[in-house]
């Protein structure tokens, strides 16, 4: 199996979830992180752009007769 568009958004999506999720963690534990609304802001644009990417570049199936 080679690489989708759909594999692809897939994996952006998830890695930007989890590096959202460990920013925040972070922040909840006290420690100083200097960038993070800029790094929170481009993960919430890379989250929105690979979700268009996946449902967008999923098979749609033919409707039914």
């Amino acid at each position: 199996m080679g690489w989708d568009l759909t594999s692809v958004g897939l994996l952006l999506l998830g890695s930007s979830i989890t590096v959202a999720g460990i920013i925040i963690a972070a922040l909840l534990m006290g420690i100083m992180v200097n960038m993070a609304p800029f790094l929170l802001l481009t993960t919430a644009v890379i989250i929105v752009m690979s979700a268009i990417l996946v449902i967008f570049s999923s098979p749609r199936s033919p409707p039914p007769i």
